[in-house]
């Protein structure tokens, strides 16, 4: 079979641009190459294996092992929430304070495949304690802290947060944040539920995180589009004033709260 037909045909069952990708990433090709080359033939079989793969709910990330974020690739695989690049929206509140007010002490809650702390470190070079409860993040995150050379910088451990002593000056976490109810679509229901789900409501564990912080200078977390003004109240009644941004659809994604 040829590009062009096998492109034509997995079109019809996951979307051109979805075909595209795939066959971009399992002929080590790019997408310029891929269609100068369009009438070359190829064993199409195990590329009609990745598309009925996706097409049942498996993410590209999970199916290639890697994702792509802030300019970077970062190894993940099953049992690990992929990366986001809605997530940069945090890194990039991180990195403008960090350079500004140089916090000493920095704590990630739940690092998942580690990319905030590995691109912090990478970019600023400062250390940075890092937390989750999973084994299969905890050896994802230091696997990709090898491969970008900042295991001396971050600092990986096994823990639930409630068990780390609270006098961080800097706390940041993308933690899980949807609603328990909430719908999601085949592919997200193949990522950790523990990694998406915070709660009934879905902001109890960002309100946990909140508690725990009272003795931090700044936090910064990653949120839902409608739970601005329940953390608001919340970040308030504890002791902090607070920012919303954000994202490139308008929804609020994203907080910084400075201790009053």
């Amino acid at each position: 079979m040829t590009i062009k037909q096998a492109l034509k045909e997995a079109g019809l069952i996951i979307g051109k641009k979805e075909a595209i990708f795939i066959l971009c990433e399992f002929l080590k090709k790019d997408r310029a190459r891929l269609l100068l080359d369009e009438n070359l033939d190829f064993d199409e079989r195990a590329f009609f294996k990745l598309v009925e793969r996706f097409n049942k709910g498996e993410a590209f990330e999970y199916i290639f092992k890697k994702a792509f974020f802030y300019g970077y690739d970062f190894y993940v695989e099953k049992g690990v929430l992929i990366p986001r690049y809605d997530s940069e929206i945090l890194l990039k509140l991180l990195l403008k304070l960090c350079k500004e007010k140089k916090p000493k002490k920095i704590l990630e809650i739940g690092f998942g495949s580690g990319i905030l702390s590995i691109v912090l470190a990478k970019e600023l070079k400062i250390k940075i304690k890092a937390c989750d409860i999973s084994k299969k993040a905890l050896s994802v995150a230091k696997k990709n802290a090898k491969t970008h050379g900042v295991c001396e910088l971050v600092d990986f451990v096994l823990s639930d947060f409630k068990n780390l002593d609270n006098d961080f000056e800097l706390i940041f976490s993308n933690p899980p944040y949807i609603a328990k109810d909430y719908p999601l679509d085949k592919w997200l229901k193949t990522e950790p539920k523990r990694a998406l789900f915070g709660g009934k409501n879905g902001y109890e564990l960002l309100e946990r995180i909140i508690k725990f912080s009272k003795n931090s200078k700044f936090l910064l977390c990653e949120c839902g589009y409608d739970q601005k003004e329940i953390l608001s109240k919340i970040l308030k009644e504890n002791g902090y004033q607070s920012t919303f941004y954000k994202d490139e659809s308008g929804y609020d994604r994203a907080f910084i709260a400075q201790r009053v």
